[in-house]
């Protein structure tokens, strides 16, 4: 067992010990991620009932929305247990159509790193990531400038930890050289395997995983491929993507996200299913 794998299912991110099935809150905002959602009682609901069936690991944003999110997540969980953890992203934001331009320039990361606090009602953020890329992978060239403006808030008090989004083993190395990453969010799912290497590498030195998108990027072949294992093994093929994230490396943490106190149900307990070791090689 890696000295990072802790039992009862948690991981140690940091200082930080983390339930591998987290929650992703990004659905609880309106259509597109943009503006209120319609039901405010049910994403309240969603995240009170989270935590109380185990998760300490809630990811967000606040350009979720935008604010939205957080806001929604302080009414439901502030003042917050000292067991839970909330993780936050920064390097974009929304404009009037809905759209997600990059706002990466150390003036903007103070300045959102600064509404994260306000909206969650925070004085100090566990986790922030910087968002490099786009929706799906990595763009090239140097994050220096920004990790560091980063870095110079984490040492300032107002982040714990730092981590990254959509990001090559290049930006990464190029940012540990600056201060430590403890966690990587990347797209890599059953079907989109490109950071096989990249999760074992972080394995090694005990940094954390979470992949993002755990049914995007499907080819119809393969929906329908998954679809037949999950109809063999009675259950989802959410299910299967879920169960089969969480054994391919034990650095690898979920984010799943909904908006519904029963799907959240099912993807926990799809998410403990046991996989024949033949299935798309199930370690």
């Amino acid at each position: 067992m890696n000295s990072n794998e802790l039992p009862g299912g948690r991981y140690r991110v940091g200082d930080l010990d983390l339930s591998r099935f987290g929650y992703g809150a990004m659905q609880l905002a309106g259509p597109h991620v943009f503006g209120p959602p319609k039901d405010r009682d049910a994403a309240i609901a969603v995240l009170r009932t989270a935590v109380e069936l185990g998760i300490n690991h809630i990811d967000t944003a606040d350009f979720y929305g935008p604010h939205v999110t957080n806001e929604i997540i302080r009414d439901a969980l502030s003042p917050y247990s000292n067991d839970l953890h909330i993780v936050t992203k920064v390097g974009a934001r929304r404009d009037e159509n809905g759209g997600w331009p990059h706002a990466r320039s150390p003036q903007e990361l103070r300045e959102q790193v600064h509404e994260n606090l306000k909206n969650l009602g925070l004085d100090v953020l566990d986790v922030v990531n910087l968002r490099v890329g786009g929706f799906d992978r990595p763009e090239p060239g140097s994050i220096a400038e920004q990790f560091g403006a980063l870095a110079e808030l984490r040492d300032q008090g107002l982040i714990r930890h730092l981590g990254l989004s959509t990001v090559s083993a290049e930006q990464i190395a190029e940012a540990q050289a600056i201060a430590p990453v403890v966690c990587v969010q990347n797209f890599y799912n059953l079907a989109n395997r490109e950071d096989d290497p990249l999760i074992d590498s972080l394995a090694a030195q005990g940094i954390a995983y979470v992949p993002y998108f755990p049914l995007g990027g499907f080819t119809p072949l393969q929906t329908a491929e998954l679809q037949q294992a999950a109809d063999d093994l009675g259950t989802t093929p959410m299910s299967i993507a879920l169960a089969w994230l969480l054994r391919r490396s034990p650095n690898i943490l979920l984010i799943p996200g909904t908006s519904s106190v029963a799907h959240l149900r099912e993807n926990i307990t799809g998410a403990a299913i046991e996989l024949p070791k033949s299935l798309f090689g199930t370690a």
